[in-house]
């Protein structure tokens, strides 16, 4: 029996707060162009999300395109067991790129990780054979303009999903990339991890090397704190887990050399289970086994204009443990790689009014240019769009009128590709209150000219820009650096929004307080604040110890109730370094 089957559900939710109105360009807690989200909603709403589900007598895999692409379910059909955590709500947590993480399922990361389009639609198709059927999900991301596509098949006796995935660059330019196969599986305090010998990297409050065999744990129950482990010369290329008191299992087989990275991340049992509790319904908890390409998370590869990278990896649901050492790859016929399609841009919202202005300029035709976005339109220059530099100095040129909205956006587009002295020209050139606002983060992050940054912020004109938590956050950070003569100026912003229940501005408050030598004050004012979690940012941890030592108070360890997490420094999550002044 071969079976595909395309249907839609309902599930629960959570909307998304958008960071704000200033292009994520040069912004350490997104990934331009895509907009970045600063909080989760706490009630979810209903909404619908198509799935396609891959069946044979072994297996039925389901795979949500409206997620990303991610495999939603993998059931091991004799059994009836679930192998992978199946998220009950789509409730996403503070996890880079854009700080809209989901746990569960299997995840196909590309050109960072985690995937910037980890719950939003990309674009899917299938195709049934005599012998085999598929379903492949992909698009050409926006970052950076390249083409990426997840493939899983099922022959008729196939107990294991195959995936093979493609990568392909059309562009002009190398581009950085990596790419982990992350996937969530349910974790008791009994789940058994079946992993290969050798040395390990372990990431957690510090970064050390590993016996896997003589000093690595064993099950859930031997993890106290959430940690990483990175293989470095695994002696089989195959790993899982297994819980006994589920009756069920996942393991993950590959080719070593084209499949060299092995990953375990769990979070533990005790006080770093809220972090995957914040995506569950019930406390349920959920751990990831992961396999890529790269050998581990702090290293990226280039692909050559033209250049293309496919890799192929097995999952095998199972209700027993198996040996990893008796794994073999599996040899399985698959179409020829020039099969598998290349998407083109999956979402129109985002993409459609940049092809227009890309069309009217190939057809110089001023007639045909939309309308430019908006203050409270957050569609940004799409970086991985080449043409668009000529494209919009032709809008700017044929409509004076929308000139200033035209040369913000080419502003953006410059700094996305860190260009960043044309991207000033431009910015400055526009006059507009979004241009102003990501000139100065240029002025501050990449100049390190806190007093240039000061200066744009003044030259804004609207009041409602002014006055979102955005801006007064990121125009605090750059007054805080000029030093204590900005103090009355930074007292003026902050006072203008007291009433807004933010926690971005309260850390900032929070930051002010300290810089005025109040710092009891300050100290409460964090402690008062309902901070949602978020994953490898430190700068409430940095500002904690800061108010404690000013209070002759000094403390090692920041209280979880910062919501920051306190891993060692590691890993390419993000684009540009963070800081704080």
């Amino acid at each position: 029996m071969l079976e595909i089957h395309a249907y839609t559900e309902v599930l629960l939710a959570h909307p998304m707060v958008a960071a704000g109105p200033i292009p994520s360009a040069q912004d350490p807690d997104g990934v331009y162009p895509y907009e970045s989200f600063a909080e989760t909603s706490r009630r979810p709403v209903l909404k619908s999300y198509r799935f396609v589900r891959l069946e044979n007598d072994h297996i039925k895999a389901t795979i949500c395109p409206d997620l990303g692409g991610k495999v939603y379910s993998l059931v091991h059909a004799a059994s009836g067991k679930e192998t992978l955590y199946t998220i009950p709500a789509v409730r996403p947590v503070r996890i880079l790129p854009r700080q809209f993480f989901i746990g569960g399922g299997i995840e196909v990361s590309f050109p960072i990780s985690h995937s910037p389009v980890q719950i939003v639609p990309v674009l899917y198709q299938t195709m049934e054979t005599e012998d085999r059927i598929f379903v492949w999900c992909g698009e050409r991301e926006t970052r950076f303009g390249m083409h990426w596509t997840v493939e899983y098949s099922l022959g008729k006796d196939d107990d294991f999903l195959t995936q093979r995935t493609l990568f392909y660059n059309p562009t002009s330019q190398a581009h950085p990339w990596m790419s982990w196969s992350n996937a969530g599986v349910p974790a008791r305090p009994d789940t058994e991890f079946w992993f290969p010998k050798g040395p390990v990297l372990a990431h957690g409050d510090r970064m050390e090397m590993l016996d896997w065999e003589k000093e690595g744990p064993k099950r859930q129950c031997d993890i106290e704190r959430m940690t990483g482990y990175f293989w470095r010369e695994p002696d089989s290329g195959a790993f899982g887990v297994y819980t006994p008191s589920l009756g069920s299992g996942l393991y993950h087989v590959a080719d070593r050399g084209s499949m060299p990275g092995i990953k375990l991340w769990s979070d533990g049992v005790g006080k770093h289970e809220a972090w995957v509790t914040q995506y569950s319904l019930d406390g349920e908890q959920c751990l990831e086994i992961q396999a890529g390409p790269i050998m581990d998370q702090s290293i990226k590869q280039e692909l050559a204009p033209g250049g293309s990278h496919q890799h192929v990896e097995f999952w095998i649901p199972t209700d027993r443990r198996l040996d990893i050492y008796q794994l073999e790859v599996p040899e399985v016929e698959l179409p020829d790689a020039g099969q598998i399609p290349l998407f083109g841009f999956a979402r129109s919202e985002e993409t459609e009014l940049w092809e227009q202005v890309a069309e009217a300029w190939r057809k110089k035709s001023p007639e045909l240019l939309p309308l430019p976005p908006g203050a409270d339109d957050n569609r940004w220059a799409i970086s991985g769009y080449e043409e668009l530099e000529e494209a919009i100095r032709f809008a700017a040129a044929s409509r004076p009128d929308q000139e200033s909205a035209w040369r913000m956006q080419l502003g953006a587009w410059y700094a996305g590709k860190d260009r960043i002295d044309e991207a000033l020209a431009e910015l400055e050139a526009s006059g507009e209150d979004r241009a102003w606002a990501l000139a100065a983060r240029l002025y501050r992050r990449n100049k390190g000219d806190r007093a240039k940054a000061a200066e744009c912020y003044r030259k804004i004109r609207s009041q409602a820009f002014a006055l979102h938590p955005q801006v007064t956050y990121e125009r605090d950070l750059a007054l805080s650096g000029i030093g204590p003569q900005t103090l009355a100026e930074r007292e003026y912003w902050l006072a203008r929004t007291s009433a807004l229940q933010d926690e971005w501005l309260a850390e900032r408050r929070a930051a002010w307080l300290a810089d005025a030598g109040r710092f009891a004050e300050a100290k409460r004012l964090l402690e008062g604040t309902a901070f949602q979690l978020v994953h490898q940012r430190y700068a409430r941890t940095k500002l904690w110890r800061r108010i404690m030592e000013g209070m002759g108070e000094p403390e090692h360890e920041a209280p979880a109730f910062l919501g920051e997490d306190d891993l060692f420094e590691f890993g390419a999550y993000r684009e540009y370094r963070e800081s704080i002044d």
